[in-house]
């Protein structure tokens, strides 16, 4: 798979995910793996699980994507743009960066993921 194809099927299944199940995306993440979420720096599967279950029920519209390569041929930068609400509020923008780092052919794993909301757009 290419790193677009790796990135669109990666995209869609995270948010589908955090959607409808997010504890289902602790398999996504290990105990390497860093978020930054508005800030705050957190570190570890089970602290970011805690921290994606926190925010309530979020419904994601990914309206744009890049990709590139990281810092080696087992590693993948995406980056998302798009709208959530959060408790059936009015949406937000967001931006949100990861990167997969691969742990078998076709198998990666979350090691960066930053999130951010965009005020005032």
């Amino acid at each position: 798979m290419s790193a677009d194809d790796v990135a669109k099927a990666f995209c869609q299944h995270f948010y589908t995910t955090k959607d409808s199940n997010v504890a289902a995306l602790a398999g996504l993440y290990n105990q390497q793996s860093i978020m930054t979420f508005e800030g705050q720096q957190i570190v570890g599967t089970q602290n970011i699980m805690q921290k994606l279950q926190s925010v309530g029920q979020v419904k994601h519209v990914v309206k744009g994507m890049d990709v590139q390569p990281s810092t080696s041929s087992s590693a993948i930068l995406i980056f998302v743009t798009g709208s959530v609400q959060i408790d059936n509020g009015n949406p937000l923008h967001f931006c949100e960066m990861f990167q997969l780092v691969a742990t078998a052919p076709e198998a990666y794993y979350v090691h960066n993921d930053i999130f951010r909301l965009n005020y005032g757009l």
